[in-house]
């Protein structure tokens, strides 16, 4: 399972507030990543939140496809932006060769660590051969609960680059900053831009 209830329970509880926290601007890794696609490709957001990327995603051109494992979000998304996004956890995902991207901003840092190398291996699968995957994590040194009650894998760098390749992907990009998380704790980041070879 790549979902944790209480993980779930916090978002569901929160949403409005949430997207009112986060605004509407879209995160200032996605022009970056979508000026590596074909024109027009069809892009999969997981975790898309209230839709703000996925909105954006969708003025470059792109057909997105948002997706969220948390039904108010969801539903904040759709009646926000009228994006057609739906309900579905990363170890849902089926897709076989649909997607020239995979964008997953400060989503898959919730899918616990014996979960991980499945979603993986699903988006994986769900992009076309030279596909573009990007994520964003919070970095630590073991799997645990923010003071939110959120769970988060918490990887090292060297943990999460070897799940990566070992899900055939190539690391083409890594960037590792500071960051102050919503809980209000100073924790570095990374994030990941990979290609399916």
């Amino acid at each position: 399972m790549s979902t944790d209830p209480a993980t779930i329970a916090f978002y569901q509880e929160r949403a409005p507030h949430w997207v009112f926290h986060s605004g509407e601007a879209h995160s200032h890794q996605l022009d970056a990543f979508l000026d590596r696609l074909p024109a027009g490709a069809a892009v999969l957001e997981l975790g898309c939140g209230g839709g703000r990327d996925a909105a954006h995603i969708r003025q470059r051109g792109f057909a997105v496809d948002a997706t969220d494992a948390t039904p108010a979000l969801v539903t904040r998304a759709n009646q926000a932006f009228a994006l057609g996004a739906r309900v579905m956890a990363f170890h849902e995902l089926e897709a076989d060769g649909a997607y020239a991207g995979v964008w997953a901003h400060a989503c898959l840092l919730h899918c616990p660590r014996g979960a991980l190398p499945d979603a993986l291996a699903r988006i994986h699968r769900a992009l076309v051969p030279g596909g573009w995957h990007f994520a964003s994590f919070k970095l630590g040194e073991a799997e645990g609960r923010d003071l939110l009650g959120r769970l988060h894998n918490f990887p090292t760098p060297e943990w999460l680059i070897a799940a990566y390749q070992a899900a055939g992907f190539v690391i083409e990009a890594r960037h590792i900053y500071a960051g102050k998380a919503s809980d209000g704790t100073q924790r570095d980041w990374i994030d990941l831009t990979v290609r399916k070879p």
